[in-house]
């Protein structure tokens, strides 16, 4: 059977195939002729090389990806895949094929080559995973522990609670799963919508893959094959969210040099040789960088070395003279396997136990899954690898000279049921909270219940009313303040009356979630700028790449609703706080409505030279349209629906899905931004599955 590609009217690929490695070759040649600049940008961070053409601002991702050994990690797991799944290991070689095959042609049409001077160079069997790994190794928010210490250091351990919440370095999702019973076809549907940072092109590709073993709809990963995270087989579908687990450690090492190169600690009181090494990394611009990699036994340093970040060295005189040196432990690199054996099982899954077997081999990241079959079979748990180890190890830095922080084995994945036919999985505490800290509030997911409960019976047409909810109960807090206050000017009393009457929907084109989200926005600044908070306020000199977790604004900002509930504030006196933000918003109050602020904000490796004139937007950070700006520093949204997604159990044909952007990568293209409008009017793509609807482009 020849290997055909076809593309239905929002030019989406379908792919056709004799075989599942001829498959992945065409989903790999495909994905690269539509995202060739993607594709490249994505290999040069895993390997840790983007800074050679994008220049001095990817600089800090390379050095950490250098010190972490993600390129050295894809290596090794791709080395273990060979050896016990070579079935698996082949049909990566198969797409990485299809992608060094499309490559010329995709950089052709993609002007971001030339201005980069950037020539497409070779992937190799363990790219894939090495985009994998790059993609999600701040996913579960290990640098939040070094926040952590940060706040336990200078406001005690207790306070490590007020700041918790889904912060600046997570993503999370909305999904939900409505039962036959609960549905007028008697079938199931599940609906949701992946939060993470809107990338330019998107961070999901719609793709249906059809060979004699599967034929499967979903979003991929570009420079991965398969679907892994939301796909639909048509007699079972899955979808995944962020179980929020914690599954990465740090360790403070002690480090020295010695005349054969570096020793490291251990918790038995015996030094032991670290491997090092020095990689340079060139930057476009500059003058190359030299980097010095270490690796303990705990896993490699990321922060600091022997001479710790202010080149004051290790005197073994003085025990606790110790230098800030930090080692991340996460199960990749531990067990060689990113969890890539699950994904031909789950494209071959017919029923929800298929998919439950498939996902007993998933490693990273850990997540909350949710599926249903034809049959009525349906799903709800937790897939992934967690270590088991000290309590101490989940929260902050460990030492890793001191015995009882070693990993002990894996924690048993937890199961869910349904509660009326309904569950929800919103990165609140659900079925995972055995396997985290921090959790997102709880908004979204009782939003989802909330609606869910409000009819008997549901289709698959219905679930955009969901996805587009702006309802913002985590106003609340802030809004019973504004209840409480008096003696206010006449402007900032009518300011405070207007928004108790306020609906607290953020909608686009509301003028009361603008003034909501100006005084939300003073309150925070009147907070950050407090002196309680003074020893927070600069964050101590990590490496850049981890700046997002430790700066003081976006922290109270996020968790402002837990910092205005609090029994007590460090002696910050919050109603004249809130007052004082009354009273600035009300001198000066926002001249427009919410969505003149509040737009996408999309990452771009490289800038367009036009820029876009990028839509205002509906939505907010605990709305179940999760459309994230950092309160107090910017309404501008970098976080959102990465994509939309129903799958309808009674009919394939009935299900939909939708992208920020398109299909194509290409600026220009008439597929580069074709469904913005959409995305942004909550409405969807067909799922097509006919291939007598579709237009054939070319057989391979």
């Amino acid at each position: 059977m020849a290997t055909e590609i076809y593309r239905d009217a929002w030019g989406i690929p379908h792919l056709r195939a004799g075989s599942a490695a001829g498959l992945a070759h065409a989903q790999g040649l495909v994905t690269a002729r539509d995202r060739a600049w993607q594709l490249e940008v994505e290999r040069h961070r895993a390997q840790g090389t983007s800074a050679s053409f994008l220049g001095e601002s990817a600089l800090a991702w390379d050095r950490f990806a250098r010190r972490a050994r993600l390129d050295d990690t894809a290596r090794r797991c791709f080395a273990e895949l060979e050896r016990r799944d070579p079935e698996t290991a082949d049909w990566l070689r198969a797409y990485v094929d299809g992608v060094n095959g499309g490559l010329a042609a995709g950089a052709d049409a993609a002007p971001e080559f030339a201005r980069a001077h950037l020539t497409p160079g070779t992937w190799h069997p363990w790219t894939p995973l090495g985009v994998w790994l790059a993609t999600h190794i701040l996913f579960a928010g290990f640098p939040a522990k070094l926040w952590r210490e940060q706040v336990a250091a200078h406001l005690g351990a207790d306070a490590i609670g007020l700041f918790a919440t889904d912060g600046p370095g997570t993503s999370g999702s909305n999904g939900w799963l409505v039962s036959g019973e609960r549905t007028g076809t008697g079938q199931a549907v599940i609906a949701g919508d992946p939060h993470r940072w809107i990338e330019d092109p998107g961070v999901y590709q719609q793709i249906h893959l059809s060979c004699p073993e599967f034929d499967v709809v979903g979003l991929a990963v570009p420079g991965v094959p398969g679907i892994a995270h939301f796909g639909h087989t048509g007699t079972v579908a899955w979808a995944i969210t962020n179980a929020m687990a914690d599954y990465q450690d740090l360790y403070r090492e002690r480090l020295r040099r010695t005349g054969a190169g570096v020793e490291a600690l251990g918790p038995d009181g015996v030094w032991r040789r670290a491997a090092r090494h020095t990689e340079v990394v060139e930057v476009a611009g500059e003058e190359p960088v030299e980097v010095e990699v270490i690796e303990t036994e705990r896993g490699p340093v990321v922060i600091g070395g022997p001479e710790g970040l202010d080149g004051d060295p290790f005197d073994p005189a003085d025990p606790s003279d110790a230098p800030v040196a930090i080692s991340l432990r996460h199960p990749p690199r531990v067990t060689a396997d990113l969890g890539f054996g699950a994904l031909l099982p789950l494209l071959r899954a017919r029923r929800v136990a298929d998919v439950d077997r498939a996902l007993d081999r998933w490693a990273e990241p850990v997540n909350v899954v949710q599926a249903a079959d034809t049959e009525g079979g349906v799903l709800h748990r937790v897939a992934g690898r967690v270590p088991l180890r000290a309590e101490a190890n989940r929260l902050r830095l460990v030492p890793a000279w001191e015995p009882g922080h070693e990993w002990q084995g894996w924690h048993e994945t937890p199961r869910a049921g349904l509660t009326d036919g309904v569950a929800v999985m919103a990165n609140q505490r659900g079925p995972a909270e055995p396997l985290g800290v921090e959790f997102a509030p709880p908004h979204r997911h009782d939003r989802i219940a909330e609606l869910l409960v409000g009819r008997d019976r549901w289709s698959a047409a219905d679930m955009p009313a969901l996805h587009t909810d702006t309802h913002l109960a985590s106003a609340s807090a802030l809004l019973d303040h504004l209840r409480a206050l008096d003696a206010l000017t006449p402007e900032a009393c009518a300011l405070r009356d207007r928004l108790l009457a306020w609906n607290r929907r953020m909608d686009a084109g509301s003028a009361d979630a603008a003034l909501y989200s100006a005084v939300r926005g003073a309150v925070v600044r009147q907070l950050a700028a407090h002196p309680a908070f003074a020893a927070l306020a600069a964050p101590p000199a990590y490496p850049e790449v981890f700046r997002p977790w430790l700066a003081l604004l976006p922290r109270v900002g996020f968790a402002l609703e837990h910092l205005l509930r609090a029994e007590g504030l460090y002696g910050i006196d919050r109603p004249s706080a809130v007052r004082a933000a009354v009273e600035e918003v009300a001198a000066r109050p926002p001249a427009g409505v919410w969505g003149d602020t509040h737009r996408l904000a999309p990452w771009r490796a490289l800038e367009p030279e036009t820029p876009y004139d990028e839509p205002g937007l509906s939505g907010d950070h605990d709305c179940v349209l999760c459309t994230s700006g950092v309160p107090g520093l910017t309404d501008r949204a970098a976080r959102g629906p990465a994509a939309r997604y129903v799958w309808d159990l009674a009919r394939r044909e009935d299900s939909r899905w939708v992208v920020p952007f398109g299909a194509s990568g290409v600026p220009g293209s008439p597929h580069h931004r074709d469904q913005l409008p959409l995305w942004l009017a909550g409405d969807l793509v067909p799922v097509v599955t006919d291939w007598t609807l579709l237009k054939k482009e070319t057989d391979v």
